[in-house]
């Protein structure tokens, strides 16, 4: 029997969203604690903000998923861009809890809960628009991430993908050439 696009989607999303997270993790591992907390200019976010940030979103969003509101009464998403967490375990743990949430949600859904209307900040969503806003969001931040982490690192940077100039060898690994 071939799976549905729904449980295909199922399926997919959160390895995705692990992907990201992994992504993330990865980079944030190679700056030193000092540097969560450099912010390049007045209008940027530091390592620590966009960990908060992503933690308190997450957490937020999908904190009771189905039945409630994402935009929780207790998220404070102003102080999300303020230090409130000062050490490296201490962030990790907000991001943590939000992707926890997060999985958790998704370890749940079944295929008949996409067609589901949720609330975010009292606007209707399709559980799959907003599972597709959520997947948007963290890819967006991770790239900050990834970006920032790369830039504050500078010569220590391993890079998480393909190396510049590595890409020949590595489709040659890839097709067994």
């Amino acid at each position: 029997m071939t799976e549905t696009s729904s449980a295909l989607y199922l399926k997919d999303l959160p390895d995705q969203l692990r992907k990201l997270k992994a992504l993330a993790d990865r980079a944030v591992a190679q700056v030193r604690d000092e540097d969560l907390f450099v912010v390049l200019d007045p209008e940027s976010n530091s390592l620590a903000f966009l960990l908060q940030h992503m933690g308190g979103n997450l957490r937020s969003r999908f904190t009771d998923f189905l039945t409630s509101d994402g935009e929780k009464p207790d998220r404070d998403r102003d102080s999300e861009f303020e230090t409130k967490e000062t050490t490296r375990a201490g962030l990790l743990a907000v991001w943590e809890e939000g992707f926890r949430h997060l999985f958790a949600a998704l370890d749940s859904l079944t295929e008949d809960d996409l067609t589901k209307t949720v609330a975010i900040r009292a606007e209707p969503h399709t559980v799959v628009r907003a599972l597709d806003r959520a997947l948007t969001h963290t890819a967006y931040h991770v790239g900050q991430i990834v970006f920032l982490a790369k830039h504050l690192a500078a010569e220590r940077w391993q890079t998480l993908s393909v190396p510049r100039g590595g890409t020949r060898a590595f489709n040659e690994r890839m097709f067994g050439r």
